[in-house]
């Protein structure tokens, strides 16, 4: 069955496919709480709402602008699929990002709107509010692209033999090597060797990366000034070099969630390798996790954003693609 991410128009120069599903067993599925965005060159996006793709023409949108975002909604008060929801009605609003100070401003300021919309929404007497990841690329046409990163969605840049994480995890473990209590090698096996469902800063959420012991309504964005020297090239907001012999993957953790992530997770260049396409890509990646899991999965959502740069523009659009109608 066609996505309606084919009909959006990112011409010869850049190459996107998205997909989400809820689990591995349909007859069990639970809620699929995550979501994506994919915003095309003449302002056509594609979303999810209600697990189903919608699509919507946005006015004024800049000609070559991209945006793609992968979104994994959390429980907190059952709201999880909304807080993916209403974060991503809030990026379909936030006007297309030129600077990194615009992105980061635009976003923090989404972050704080959507906390005070949930707390007075919410009746419950959970705990906590709600939250989403939130890994979001902005596509610049003649710029690197932008990263704006919360939670613990991944972007993976795969290459022939390689395949490495650019962002993150906000996780204890990231809490601990802040604070001077886990090494380099403590770190990667327990962030990428292991799975550990817990989750230390989320959009809406808020964090508990500066202090464990507290959720503090505000991000805390991870940059020079308070990485620990083996994870400062891999800061959360900053312009993003692209190759365009690499396949880039925005992803929701579902695809890592088992015993040997760091295993599975090795095997995704060569079954990338000869996939024409990103729409391929994704074909590969979801067709080989579903009919053979790694072992020791854990049931989750599964969301991936795909994108292959054709040439140095980085989504520059052939204009004789787009609508007509596009203003």
């Amino acid at each position: 069955m066609g996505s309606l991410i084919d009909t959006l128009a990112f011409g010869p120069g850049l190459d996107i496919a998205a997909r989400s599903r809820a689990g591995l067993n349909m007859a069990t599925a639970p809620e699929n709480q995550d979501n994506f965005v994919v915003i095309d060159g003449g302002g056509r996006a594609v979303f999810l709402h209600g697990e189903t793709e919608h699509t919507v023409q946005l006015a004024g949108w800049p000609r070559g602008h991209v945006r793609v975002a992968v979104l994994d909604g959390m429980g907190g008060h059952g709201h999880g699929r909304q807080a993916a929801e209403a974060a991503v009605a809030g990026l379909l609003r936030l006007p297309a990002c030129i600077t990194e100070q615009a992105l980061g401003d635009g976003l923090d300021d989404l972050h704080q709107h959507l906390q005070r919309y949930f707390a007075v929404a919410d009746t419950d007497a959970a705990p906590k509010p709600p939250g989403t990841t939130l890994t979001l690329l902005e596509l610049r046409h003649g710029l690197a692209p932008l990263l704006y990163h919360v939670g613990d969605s991944r972007l993976y840049e795969i290459t022939d033999g390689h395949a490495r994480p650019l962002t993150i995890d906000h996780v204890p473990a990231t809490s601990f090597a802040l604070h001077g209590l886990l090494g380099e090698d403590e770190w990667w096996q327990q962030v990428h060797g292991e799975h550990r469902a817990q989750i230390s800063q989320a959009f809406i959420l808020g964090n508990a990366l500066s202090d464990p012991q507290n959720l503090a309504s505000a991000l805390y964005p991870l940059q020079a000034s308070n990485l620990p020297p083996f994870l400062r090239q891999m800061a959360d907001r900053r312009a993003v070099t692209v190759r365009t012999d690499a396949t880039y993957l925005l992803a929701s953790d579902g695809f890592w969630a088992c015993a040997e992530p760091a295993a599975w997770i090795a095997r995704w260049p060569a079954l990338l390798a000869a996939a024409p396409s990103s729409r391929a890509c994704l074909d590969a990646l979801f067709g080989t996790f579903i009919a053979t899991p790694p072992a020791g999965i854990h049931i989750d959502n599964l969301t991936a954003v795909a994108l292959r740069f054709r040439d140095a523009s980085h989504g520059n659009i052939d204009e004789t693609a787009l609508p007509e109608n596009i203003i």
